[in-house]
Protein backbone atom coordinates (compact mmCIF):
# COMPACT_ATOMS: atom_id res chain seq x y z
CA UNK A 1 0.00 0.00 0.00
CA UNK A 2 1.13 3.29 -0.62
CA UNK A 3 1.46 5.79 1.66
CA UNK A 4 -0.04 9.21 0.70
CA UNK A 5 3.46 10.90 0.23
CA UNK A 6 4.28 8.39 -2.54
CA UNK A 7 0.80 8.96 -3.99
CA UNK A 8 1.82 12.79 -3.91
CA UNK A 9 5.06 12.26 -5.56
CA UNK A 10 3.60 10.27 -7.89
CA UNK A 11 0.87 12.92 -9.10
CA UNK A 12 3.66 15.48 -8.82
CA UNK A 13 5.27 13.15 -11.81
CA UNK A 14 2.27 13.36 -13.75
CA UNK A 15 1.78 16.98 -13.36
CA UNK A 16 5.71 18.01 -14.44
CA UNK A 17 5.11 15.22 -17.70
CA UNK A 18 8.09 13.25 -16.33
CA UNK A 19 7.41 9.78 -17.38
CA UNK A 20 11.50 8.77 -16.59
CA UNK A 21 10.86 9.67 -12.82
CA UNK A 22 7.66 7.88 -12.64
CA UNK A 23 9.02 4.68 -14.28
CA UNK A 24 8.22 5.51 -17.57
CA UNK A 25 4.50 4.65 -19.18
CA UNK A 26 2.52 1.35 -19.01
CA UNK A 27 2.48 -1.21 -21.41
CA UNK A 28 -0.06 -1.99 -24.35
CA UNK A 29 -0.42 -5.40 -22.87
CA UNK A 30 -3.42 -5.78 -20.52
CA UNK A 31 -2.83 -5.26 -16.53
CA UNK A 32 -3.50 -8.38 -14.86
CA UNK A 33 -6.48 -8.06 -12.46
CA UNK A 34 -6.24 -8.66 -8.76
CA UNK A 35 -7.11 -11.97 -7.72
CA UNK A 36 -9.65 -10.44 -5.05
CA UNK A 37 -11.99 -8.50 -7.34
CA UNK A 38 -13.17 -12.04 -9.33
CA UNK A 39 -16.00 -12.36 -7.34
CA UNK A 40 -17.04 -8.57 -6.50
CA UNK A 41 -16.84 -7.96 -10.51
CA UNK A 42 -19.20 -10.84 -11.09
CA UNK A 43 -21.69 -9.07 -8.59
CA UNK A 44 -24.88 -7.07 -10.81
CA UNK A 45 -25.52 -4.88 -8.36
CA UNK A 46 -22.59 -2.19 -7.97
CA UNK A 47 -24.61 -0.99 -4.69
CA UNK A 48 -23.15 -4.20 -3.18
CA UNK A 49 -19.55 -3.56 -4.13
CA UNK A 50 -19.09 -0.12 -3.97
CA UNK A 51 -17.43 1.11 -0.52
CA UNK A 52 -19.96 3.49 1.58
CA UNK A 53 -17.63 6.29 0.73
CA UNK A 54 -18.06 5.91 -2.83
CA UNK A 55 -21.55 5.66 -2.89
CA UNK A 56 -21.49 8.59 -1.05
CA UNK A 57 -19.47 10.19 -3.59
CA UNK A 58 -22.18 9.09 -6.64
CA UNK A 59 -24.83 10.02 -4.88
CA UNK A 60 -23.51 13.69 -4.45
CA UNK A 61 -22.10 13.51 -8.19
CA UNK A 62 -24.49 16.74 -9.17
CA UNK A 63 -22.87 18.56 -6.26
CA UNK A 64 -19.08 18.05 -8.01
CA UNK A 65 -20.15 19.47 -11.16
CA UNK A 66 -22.07 22.66 -9.40
CA UNK A 67 -18.74 23.03 -7.36
CA UNK A 68 -16.18 22.92 -10.37
CA UNK A 69 -18.02 24.96 -12.75
CA UNK A 70 -18.41 27.55 -10.23
CA UNK A 71 -14.75 27.49 -9.70
CA UNK A 72 -13.88 27.68 -13.66
CA UNK A 73 -16.58 30.66 -14.09
CA UNK A 74 -14.11 32.73 -11.30
CA UNK A 75 -11.06 31.57 -12.56
CA UNK A 76 -12.80 33.06 -16.30
CA UNK A 77 -12.21 29.62 -17.85
CA UNK A 78 -15.76 29.37 -18.73
CA UNK A 79 -15.36 29.64 -22.49
CA UNK A 80 -13.70 26.62 -22.59
CA UNK A 81 -16.24 24.65 -21.85
CA UNK A 82 -19.10 26.29 -23.33
CA UNK A 83 -16.95 25.40 -26.81
CA UNK A 84 -17.85 21.82 -25.80
CA UNK A 85 -21.37 21.45 -24.79
CA UNK A 86 -21.73 18.27 -25.61
CA UNK A 87 -19.06 17.26 -23.36
CA UNK A 88 -19.84 19.31 -19.49
CA UNK A 89 -23.36 19.12 -19.86
CA UNK A 90 -23.86 17.29 -16.90
CA UNK A 91 -27.36 15.67 -18.05
CA UNK A 92 -26.68 14.39 -21.17
CA UNK A 93 -27.26 10.69 -21.57
CA UNK A 94 -27.86 8.47 -24.36
CA UNK A 95 -29.29 4.99 -23.91
CA UNK A 96 -26.26 2.03 -24.55
CA UNK A 97 -23.89 3.51 -22.23
CA UNK A 98 -21.24 0.79 -22.31
CA UNK A 99 -18.91 1.41 -25.01
CA UNK A 100 -18.21 -2.46 -27.14
CA UNK A 101 -14.90 -3.93 -26.82
CA UNK A 102 -12.08 -2.04 -28.55
CA UNK A 103 -9.47 0.16 -28.42
CA UNK A 104 -10.02 3.73 -27.62
CA UNK A 105 -8.88 7.29 -26.76
CA UNK A 106 -9.20 8.18 -23.53
CA UNK A 107 -8.77 12.36 -22.50
CA UNK A 108 -8.81 13.58 -19.15
CA UNK A 109 -9.92 16.82 -17.85
CA UNK A 110 -9.90 17.92 -14.72
CA UNK A 111 -11.96 20.44 -13.59
CA UNK A 112 -12.04 22.88 -10.00
CA UNK A 113 -8.64 22.66 -8.31
CA UNK A 114 -8.21 20.69 -5.14
CA UNK A 115 -5.79 22.39 -3.81
CA UNK A 116 -3.49 24.80 -4.97
CA UNK A 117 -0.60 23.01 -7.15
CA UNK A 118 -3.56 22.59 -10.40
CA UNK A 119 -5.46 25.01 -12.35
CA UNK A 120 -9.04 24.75 -12.22
CA UNK A 121 -9.14 23.28 -15.35
CA UNK A 122 -6.64 20.92 -16.91
CA UNK A 123 -6.80 18.97 -20.38
CA UNK A 124 -4.31 16.51 -20.55
CA UNK A 125 -2.87 14.71 -23.90
CA UNK A 126 -5.50 11.73 -25.23
CA UNK A 127 -3.61 8.54 -24.43
CA UNK A 128 -4.61 4.49 -25.17
CA UNK A 129 -6.81 3.11 -23.76
CA UNK A 130 -9.46 -0.33 -24.03
CA UNK A 131 -12.86 -1.88 -23.14
CA UNK A 132 -12.80 -5.95 -22.14
CA UNK A 133 -15.44 -7.96 -21.99
CA UNK A 134 -15.05 -11.30 -20.73
CA UNK A 135 -17.56 -13.68 -19.56
CA UNK A 136 -20.23 -10.77 -19.03
CA UNK A 137 -17.56 -8.85 -17.13
CA UNK A 138 -16.79 -5.44 -19.12
CA UNK A 139 -13.43 -3.61 -17.43
CA UNK A 140 -12.29 -0.64 -18.70
CA UNK A 141 -8.77 1.14 -18.12
CA UNK A 142 -6.41 3.45 -19.38
CA UNK A 143 -3.02 2.23 -21.26
CA UNK A 144 -0.55 4.79 -20.95
CA UNK A 145 0.03 7.39 -18.68
CA UNK A 146 1.49 8.17 -14.93
CA UNK A 147 -2.31 7.97 -13.34
CA UNK A 148 -4.53 4.97 -15.35
CA UNK A 149 -7.51 4.14 -13.86
CA UNK A 150 -8.63 0.56 -14.16
CA UNK A 151 -12.25 -0.83 -12.85
CA UNK A 152 -15.20 -2.73 -13.96
CA UNK A 153 -18.42 -1.08 -15.88
CA UNK A 154 -21.79 -1.89 -13.94
CA UNK A 155 -25.23 -1.57 -15.53
CA UNK A 156 -27.45 1.17 -13.76
CA UNK A 157 -29.77 2.22 -15.87
CA UNK A 158 -30.52 2.59 -19.23
CA UNK A 159 -28.18 5.18 -19.91
CA UNK A 160 -25.69 5.13 -17.25
CA UNK A 161 -23.36 2.53 -16.30
CA UNK A 162 -21.32 2.91 -13.05
CA UNK A 163 -17.80 2.32 -13.23
CA UNK A 164 -15.97 1.25 -9.84
CA UNK A 165 -11.66 0.54 -9.62
CA UNK A 166 -8.75 1.73 -9.00
CA UNK A 167 -5.99 4.42 -9.66
CA UNK A 168 -2.48 2.88 -10.66
CA UNK A 169 0.34 5.52 -10.99
CA UNK A 170 3.60 5.65 -12.16
CA UNK A 171 5.54 2.63 -12.08
CA UNK A 172 3.05 0.44 -10.34
CA UNK A 173 2.37 -2.57 -12.51
CA UNK A 174 -0.65 -4.30 -11.04
CA UNK A 175 -3.62 -2.96 -9.68
CA UNK A 176 -4.74 -2.81 -6.27
CA UNK A 177 -8.02 -4.50 -5.49
CA UNK A 178 -11.65 -2.15 -5.54
CA UNK A 179 -11.95 -1.42 -1.77
CA UNK A 180 -8.23 -2.03 -0.08
CA UNK A 181 -7.31 0.63 -0.26
CA UNK A 182 -9.55 4.62 -0.39
CA UNK A 183 -6.66 6.67 -1.76
CA UNK A 184 -6.59 4.69 -4.59
CA UNK A 185 -10.28 3.58 -5.26
CA UNK A 186 -12.31 5.78 -7.93
CA UNK A 187 -16.14 5.92 -8.76
CA UNK A 188 -17.95 7.30 -11.37
CA UNK A 189 -20.52 7.27 -13.97
CA UNK A 190 -20.53 6.14 -17.93
CA UNK A 191 -22.30 7.66 -20.12
CA UNK A 192 -22.68 8.01 -24.13
CA UNK A 193 -22.93 11.74 -25.17
CA UNK A 194 -22.80 11.46 -29.10
CA UNK A 195 -23.59 8.07 -31.54
CA UNK A 196 -20.02 7.40 -31.05
CA UNK A 197 -18.25 9.00 -27.88
CA UNK A 198 -18.80 8.18 -24.33
CA UNK A 199 -17.88 10.26 -21.05
CA UNK A 200 -16.41 9.18 -17.66
CA UNK A 201 -17.32 11.29 -14.95
CA UNK A 202 -15.56 11.11 -11.33
CA UNK A 203 -16.92 13.30 -8.69
CA UNK A 204 -14.91 13.97 -6.05
CA UNK A 205 -11.40 12.41 -6.84
CA UNK A 206 -8.93 12.23 -4.06
CA UNK A 207 -6.38 14.25 -5.58
CA UNK A 208 -5.63 17.71 -7.61
CA UNK A 209 -9.67 18.58 -8.86
CA UNK A 210 -13.53 18.39 -8.08
CA UNK A 211 -14.42 16.59 -10.97
CA UNK A 212 -12.58 14.29 -13.43
CA UNK A 213 -14.44 14.53 -17.21
CA UNK A 214 -12.93 11.30 -19.03
CA UNK A 215 -13.78 11.93 -22.85
CA UNK A 216 -13.90 8.35 -24.79
CA UNK A 217 -13.63 7.86 -28.11
CA UNK A 218 -12.62 4.98 -30.64
CA UNK A 219 -9.07 4.45 -31.74
CA UNK A 220 -9.12 5.54 -35.46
Amino acid sequence: MNSPARLSGLIACTMAGVSAGCGGTASARPLPVPAADTQTDRQTDWRRVATPADRARLRSWRGAWIDAMAKIRAAGLIASIEADPTLFDPDRALPNPVPPAGLYRCQVVKLGANGTAMRDLTRYPAVDCRVESTDGIVRLYKIDGAQRPFGTLYEDSSSRAVFLGTMVLGDEHRPLAYGKDANHDLAGYVERIEPQRWRMVLPWPRFESLLNVVEIIPAR
